[in-house]
């Protein structure tokens, strides 16, 4: 790590960092920016000299996603979006499936995850060993995994979607019935969405599934002309109390094109505050559902993987060649 007197907040640190803050500064109090700033400013610095990106998905905290990432967004865009980087280091400011994700595109590349502990309850539902026992209990069922799954898992499905395409890519595939892992909750979504009937693994995020409609109907009462916007994720009774279901990106374009007076925001809560600070037209209620294992990844900690190129994401050749396959049938799928 750098020396203490490389990260003080120095005249020089406040002058560069200034625009930086100007993004988030309806979300990250002003007594706050100086202990940020100097992380930012060095993160800036040694990607110019690693030749690094940084790809943040939108439940990372505000210094992270508007002050050092290069490319932002849900699983479906930093998926697409690391094939097209000509940078030597992908920094994966999310969690390990995602960076696995970002190495099985881009397998010539450095790929670094700042905490080896962001891990997920979704990816961590289901084994490679599930879905050939599910294959097994529904001979030629075609499977669709979520992309919050492991690169064992990946290898073992035929295609994968995210939360903004699974509907796609289940009726891409042409069948009557397909197998849908991990989350139920999504799979229950997608079956109203669809005709094809989805055969569903019992996984679920503990972000989200903590959310109820009881809850929802209590903040109603206690917010007039409240907008409820709620990620697919999340059991039916949130869904159906919701005013807008759509994944983690169409719920930034709904608010973003509604403009809604004041909204709830069912989903990560660090996702409001990042949404927030480029929509001052909007009072975002906070539910404040934290995920644990994306607040693992810090600024500390990506200037720390940046300066020693650790920890790195590896996956095994013959295992990579199996999973990309599935992400790149993904990826495929043209949206309606």
């Amino acid at each position: 790590m750098p020396e203490v007197a490389e990260l003080a907040y120095t005249p020089a640190v406040a002058a560069a960092t200034a625009p930086i803050y100007d993004r988030m500064k309806r979300v990250v109090p002003a007594i706050e920016w100086p202990f940020h700033a100097p992380l930012v400013h060095a993160i800036n610095e040694l990607k110019r000299e690693r030749n690094a990106v940084i790809l943040a998905h939108n439940y990372q905290t505000p210094e992270i996603f508007h002050g050092v990432a290069d490319i932002v967004g849900d699983s479906l865009a930093l998926a697409a979006k690391a094939t097209e980087t000509d940078a030597d280091v992908i920094v994966l400011a999310g969690v390990h499936f995602m960076a696995e994700t970002a190495k099985l595109l881009n397998p010539a590349k450095t790929v670094l995850i700042p905490s080896r502990n962001a891990g997920c309850s979704l990816a961590d539902s289901i084994t490679a060993a599930d879905v050939r026992l599910l294959r097994e209990a529904h001979p030629g069922v075609p499977v669709v995994a979520y992309v919050n799954t492991s690169a064992e898992v990946k290898a073992e499905v035929d295609i994968c979607c995210t939360s903004g395409n699974a509907v796609e890519v289940v009726e891409s595939l042409g069948v009557d019935r397909v197998i849908f892992l991990p989350d139920e909750y999504l799979a229950k979504y997608v079956a109203t969405q669809t005709k094809v009937e989805i055969i569903a693994w019992k996984g679920h995020c503990e972000v989200h599934e903590r959310f109820t409609g009881a809850e929802i109907e209590d903040f109603r009462r206690r917010f007039d002309r409240l907008t409820v916007i709620a990620h697919p994720e999340c059991p039916p009774d949130v869904l159906e109390a919701a005013d807008f279901v759509g994944s983690t990106a169409r719920m930034i374009d709904f608010v973003g094109t509604e403009k809604p007076p004041r909204v709830l925001m069912v989903t990560e809560c660090s996702m409001s505050d990042n949404v927030a600070a480029a929509s001052p037209e909007t009072e975002f209620v906070r539910p404040c559902n934290l995920c644990p294992h994306m607040k693992t990844v810090t600024l500390s900690s990506i200037l720390d993987s940046l300066r020693t190129l650790e920890p790195r994401v590896e996956i095994p050749d013959a295992l990579a060649v199996r999973a990309r396959r599935s992400v790149e049938r993904m990826l495929a799928v043209k949206p309606k």
